[in-house]
């Protein structure tokens, strides 16, 4: 069986991403920090090793928190990837790749700053009021 490959890009097609293989783990984020650099209610996320992922193309970086480093395209803005803790694993957004449903969320996190309209993921099996307790590879564990 050949490997599953996903690629896709910012809004304006200067940066590329591809991945290869599956994630450790799919999530939202509903914290503070998520909301505010997306300018969304919710980040979603597919976490990969880094030799797992390919980036091309002109970036910005800034870290919006001691623990987090966000890198975005260097024209377009779009944000393409980030960091979180150590440079150990890469946080793809889904909203890049060109296929559309290929990734699926199992867990959420702060949930207690969930839009008050927004029900919970059904595909969701953890949720967490804020940051998972146990920091692991996969979600569930």
């Amino acid at each position: 069986m050949a490997e599953k490959r996903l690629k896709g890009s910012c809004a304006c097609g200067q940066v590329t991403v591809e991945t290869r293989g599956e994630p450790y783990r799919v999530g939202v984020c509903h914290c503070t920090a998520c909301r505010k650099a997306h300018g969304a209610p919710y980040s979603f996320y597919a976490v990969f090793p880094p030799e797992a992922v390919t980036v091309s193309g002109d970036v910005i970086a800034f870290a919006s928190s001691e623990k987090v480093r966000r890198y975005s395209c260097s024209k377009c803005g779009a944000p393409i990837y980030s960091t979180y803790f150590r440079e150990d694993e890469f946080y793809v957004y889904p909203g890049s790749f060109d296929e559309i449903g290929a990734f699926t969320p199992t867990y959420e996190l702060w949930t207690k700053r969930r839009e008050p309209w927004l029900p919970a993921f059904p595909s969701c099996v953890s949720q967490y009021p804020e940051s998972r307790q146990k920091w692991t590879r996969h979600e569930p564990e």
